[in-house]
């Protein structure tokens, strides 16, 4: 006599491989507080900059700060009336340690930060995708438009 467990269990071991290569879909948005924002008083709001986070002028926000390893998609949105943004993917240790900045540019050195992909500088209301392979660990998605990090725009994923 076949039982109900039985047919649940042939069912999720059937449709199983259909979910693992489904992967995680995070939606970003990419936010500004519009032109009013005087830049030049909002800095060292970088990770690990350990600055007022509540008075960030820009921001990340994700749909999950957690994903399932492997195939990650980001469906990215720049919310800007005026501004271009970008969205850039690199790993972290912690989210106490700032990443190499460049002072003289206003920006992280993407080369030393290790950048896995990016989403490349969306004008204001426009959209893209990424897509990455990703391991367990920490990563940052961040914009690395000058100054933009600096003033707060970045947020922490987890893949587990």
């Amino acid at each position: 006599m076949i039982t109900l467990n039985a047919i649940c269990i042939a069912a999720l071991v059937a449709i199983a491989p259909a979910i693992a290569s489904a992967g995680t879909t995070i939606n970003v948005k990419l936010n500004d507080k519009g032109d009013g924002m005087d830049m030049s008083k909002m800095m060292g709001l970088g990770m690990g900059m350990h600055g007022d986070m509540k008075a960030a002028p820009m921001s990340i926000t994700v749909s999950n700060k957690f994903a399932v390893g492997g195939k990650v998609t980001f469906n990215v949105s720049n919310t800007s009336k005026s501004m271009i943004h970008e969205m850039i993917v690199a790993p972290i240790k912690d989210e106490n340690t700032a990443l190499p900045y460049i002072d003289a540019e206003n920006r992280v050195d993407e080369d030393k930060a290790g950048d896995l992909g990016e989403v490349s500088e969306l004008d204001p209301g426009k959209t893209g995708s990424l897509t990455l392979d990703m391991k367990p660990g920490k990563y940052i998605l961040y914009c690395n438009v000058p100054a933009h990090y600096a003033m707060g725009m970045w947020a922490v994923l987890e893949v587990k």
